[in-house]
């Protein structure tokens, strides 16, 4: 058997060959995806060399598939705070500085003790000394103006911003489905 999936994990694709997700990126186990294959959920579109075996049969590991039923993209995102580093691009929105989400979190720009709310149009992600430096007070009041207008984003714009942040594995047998959108070499 293969070492834990971790190696071989395949690249799950919606219905119409998108993938579900760019950022993070929709992948499942490959437990997982030999058992939505045998659960006829699935359409296997390509395959790594590596074989799993059965008493009664064999296989090799699937790399692509693609849902066999459709599944809308959520009309608006969740309201998280990876979705809010995601929209604003891992960089903080006062010194713009990129940073591991580890390392970044999130500001009020009307802070809660003066009336803010904790939504897209109030919240901005912020490394941990700009957030220290602003503190509880108004972005007049320190000269610290958010880069962008903080908003609601759509799905569409958060699975765009996610294709700027490759994930650490690619197979090569995921290119052609993973840049589907992108302009062709000449």
């Amino acid at each position: 058997m293969p070492d834990g999936g971790q190696h071989f994990p395949a690249l799950v694709l919606n219905a119409d060959f998108r993938p579900l997700s760019y950022f993070p990126l929709s992948v499942w186990a490959w437990q997982d995806a030999v058992k939505a294959v045998f659960l006829d959920r699935v359409s296997v579109l390509s395959e790594y060399d590596t074989t799993v075996r059965s008493p009664s049969m064999r296989m090799r590991l699937p790399s692509v598939i693609a849902l066999k039923d459709y599944i809308p993209s959520a009309r608006r995102p969740a309201f998280t705070r990876f979705n809010v580093f995601l929209r604003d691009g891992f960089q903080c929105q006062y010194c713009g500085g990129r940073r591991p989400a580890t390392e970044l979190t999130f500001d009020h720009v009307i802070p809660r003790s003066r009336g803010g709310r904790t939504t897209w149009q109030n919240v901005v992600t912020a490394c941990g000394e700009c957030n220290l430096r602003k503190g509880s007070r108004l972005p007049r009041e320190c000269a610290m103006f958010p880069r962008a207008h903080p908003r609601q984003p759509t799905t569409w714009e958060l699975q765009d911003q996610g294709r700027a942040f490759p994930p650490n594995y690619l197979h090569r047998s995921w290119r052609d489905y993973l840049y589907w959108d992108s302009e062709l070499e000449s």
